[in-house]
């Protein structure tokens, strides 16, 4: 059984000496990759051994970079594009991160060192992360056979991460490598369970993180996330001079710094006290409105597309009404923080009956993780918050990642990779590369573990 999970057909392997003895060490060093969509990315940190260092929280990033595909103009990432924007930079990145491992010192054996061409004696990792998936398959084998061949070449363990894993842990990092938390929003670490919303370009989960391989998918979407349909809004509402000038299609990040230019513009889109205030919306100024998706129902999903729609309609009968005139500057900014309100007040009432569900079930929440691209968005960190404070649940922390560990990175990739191995789990080098692959240890997949080429390390050898 793997932590509680009784899937048996499960790859089960005796402890290697080589595994035992690193975890025995005094810190753990990886080098990580991330490859899942178009952000080439490597990291390398590492940790103080919780085993040998139980009042520890520290972890530090020797090396954290990433080359993002540039977009603009394409309406959105075109797999070749990103295929080969990851084949001609994921080499240079790793070899530029090799110069910033740790020297090589006389106390390191000869097996954990190694020779740079410039002649540096560089300390070896002990183990790789990579993302094994979710994402696109291509992008994630060209990351995922680099690792191997590392891995191969150095004779080190090699960990394959769950990329919404890593998001969800992101908070966990930042907490490691700042014991105090003066970069983050927590106050503290956020030790299981806790909910944790994953809010992305390609996923929306509401989830009850109970353990580090143990979720439960609360929510999830019925057709697109909420990043995806953000941008969208955001290439219909933009103006085209703005949408010339960006560097990328993240739309809906634009959208945002459109609609609230200053932090003291947040307050002008107000939290509902109830849930009578989510579902009647009069008509504004302009003689329209933006409803709420699934107002009417408690169900725990959530519902995006409708909101492109609403934009379409608000759009083309201003049109109509104005003899083909585009909107004014005004109204079109209205439009942007109705999209985003909308938006957010949608992920905020599906966790707050998510939390009054369990709070039904006798189970307390205190601590709610906000991760993925999406939650870098500061706007939503100010609103989740309102919500939160006047629907019963102020005491309930409410945890994001530092902004720049917030979209894809390899840090969260190695600090999975990184809690894995502590947790005693390697990857076969034999394994493949996933495009989908469920959190929740429930599902009929079995979750995080439920993937062949998982390796345990049992100290008993059995």
């Amino acid at each position: 059984m793997l932590h509680g999970c009784r899937r048996a057909h499960h790859l089960l392997a005796s402890c290697p000496r080589t595994t035992l003895s690193l975890l025995s060490r005094r810190n753990l060093l990886t080098l990580a990759i991330e490859s899942s969509c178009d952000d080439t990315c490597v990291a390398i940190l590492s940790k103080q051994n919780a085993s040998n260092e139980p009042k520890s929280k520290a972890a530090k990033l020797y090396f954290n970079e990433k080359v993002t595909l540039r977009n603009t103009g394409k309406g959105g990432i075109t797999p070749v594009d990103a295929l080969n924007s990851h084949q001609l930079y994921l080499p240079k990145l790793v070899e530029k991160s090799l110069h910033s491992l740790p020297n090589g010192d006389e106390t390191l054996p000869p097996s954990k060192k190694f020779l740079l061409r410039n002649g540096a004696i560089k300390e070896k990792p002990d183990f790789i992360s990579v993302t094994r998936g979710p994402g696109m398959l291509q992008n994630l084998s060209t990351g995922l056979n680099t690792a191997k061949g590392l891995a191969t070449a150095w004779q080190i363990p090699m960990v394959g991460v769950h990329h919404m894993q890593a998001h969800a842990l992101t908070p966990r990092l930042a907490y490691a490598m700042d014991g105090n938390a003066q970069n983050t929003t927590q106050t503290s670490k956020p030790d299981f369970p806790f909910l944790t919303l994953l809010v992305s370009g390609g996923h929306t989960m509401l989830l009850h993180s109970k353990g580090l391989v143990q979720h439960e998918i609360l929510a999830s979407t019925a057709d697109v996330a909420v990043g995806d349909e953000l941008d969208k809004c955001g290439r219909t509402i933009l103006p085209p001079a703005i949408q010339q000038g960006t560097v990328d299609t993240a739309y809906g990040k634009y959208l945002s710094a459109y609609a609230f230019q200053n932090p003291e513009d947040f307050s002008s889109w107000k939290a509902p006290t109830s849930r009578p205030e989510e579902i009647l919306r009069p008509l504004n100024e302009y003689g329209w409105a933006f409803s709420t998706p699934m107002a009417k129902n408690r169900d725990l999903s959530f519902s995006f597309a409708g909101l492109g729609s609403q934009v379409s309609r608000i759009l083309n009968d201003h049109s109509g009404r104005n003899n083909g005139a585009p909107m004014g500057e005004e109204e079109r900014v209205v439009l942007a923080r109705s999209v985003l309100g909308t938006a957010f007040e949608h992920l905020g009432s599906r966790t707050i009956i998510a939390l009054e569900k369990l709070r039904g079930k006798g189970v307390e929440i205190s601590t709610l993780v906000v991760s993925g691209g999406v939650a870098a968005n500061h706007f939503l960190r100010y609103y989740l918050r309102q919500m939160l404070d006047v629907r019963s649940f102020a005491h309930v922390q409410l945890v994001f990642p530092p902004v720049d560990l917030c979209t894809d990175n390899a840090a969260m990739i190695a600090w999975a990779g990184m809690e894995m191995f502590e947790a005693r789990f390697t990857t076969d080098l034999g394994c493949f590369p996933v495009r989908k692959w469920s959190m929740d240890s429930h599902s009929s997949d079995g979750g995080i573990l439920g993937l062949d080429g998982w390796i345990l390390a049992d100290d008993r050898g059995e």
